[in-house]
């Protein structure tokens, strides 16, 4: 019996310092409770049958409501609730906005042998972030990032992904994208258009872009997040390599998810403290 909750961000982390006040009909408040570290909410204060309203609120979130209902058990379940960071709705402050590449992350993740998923990264980039002040559309968005990086956990793969079979590093060393225009998809979502430069080739890729918040950091700083991902086909970029089993089946899929996790420091430049 009771209340029973998740506190979850948009991205999925604990939102461990969430407060979860419940209402009746008639806006009295029948229960308050915290969420545990894991973002948990298990109360078990009775409640009479009927309808209720849950308001999860929480520092630095906007707070969010539903309606639960409470059956004759008297539990109440409002299973995961999602809050967005405060600013979410928006893009951060305008002017300029530096990649922090030691907290942010470039992924990609293949299939390999038609069951299962290689996962890779690069390990050294960098980049800016344009918000402008008037019309957020025309933001812009450009990065740099070393192809000899790739590290997918296996030495003698990643050999082979920075040779001339796939990321050719020695003629192509950088991958370069640059946006050319930004429209809204939702609240907080937006498409990042952009041309991306891989392997010699320069083509036009899509970014799926999800803001999810401004906040301060220790170190005096103000930090924006984003999370962006976008699919890419290995021919488009002339990396034609593959190995074919004898069942027919390909040994590296011809298309890569691309996963961004960003954080960028407001102003230039990156803090050197």
């Amino acid at each position: 019996m009771g209340l029973t909750a998740r506190i979850r961000t948009r991205d999925g982390w604990a939102v461990s310092h969430a407060v979860v006040t419940v209402t009746d009909m008639t806006g009295t408040q029948v229960l308050r409770a915290e969420a545990d570290a894991e973002g948990a909410v298990r109360d078990t204060t009775q409640l009479a049958p009927g309808a209720y309203t849950v308001i999860v609120t929480a520092v630095g979130y906007a707070p969010a409501a539903s309606s639960a209902i409470v059956t004759a058990s008297g539990r109440a379940e409002a299973g995961t609730v999602t809050l967005a960071r405060q600013g979410g709705t928006e893009l951060p402050p305008p002017g300029p906005w530096t990649i922090d590449p030691a907290h942010s992350s470039v992924a990609a993740v293949a299939q390999h042998l038609g069951i299962s998923s290689v996962h890779g990264r690069f390990t050294a980039f960098a980049g800016t972030v344009e918000i402008a002040p008037d019309d957020v559309t025309k933001s812009r968005v450009e990065a740099v990032i070393e192809a000899a990086s790739i590290d997918t956990g296996n030495t003698m793969r990643d050999t082979h992904l920075r040779s001339a079979d796939f990321l050719d590093v020695e003629r192509h060393p950088e991958i370069t994208f640059r946006s050319t225009g930004v429209t809204q998809a939702g609240p907080d979502r937006w498409t990042v258009h952009g041309e991306l430069g891989l392997h010699g080739v320069v083509r036009p890729v899509d970014l799926d872009l999800a803001y999810l918040g401004t906040g301060a950091d220790p170190w005096g700083g103000t930090r924006a997040a984003f999370r962006a991902t976008t699919e890419l086909r290995r021919e488009d970029f002339a990396m034609n390599y593959n190995q074919v089993l004898q069942a027919g089946i390909a040994a590296i899929g011809t298309t890569l998810r691309v996963e961004l996790d960003i954080q960028a420091v407001q102003g230039e430049s990156l803090p050197t403290a």
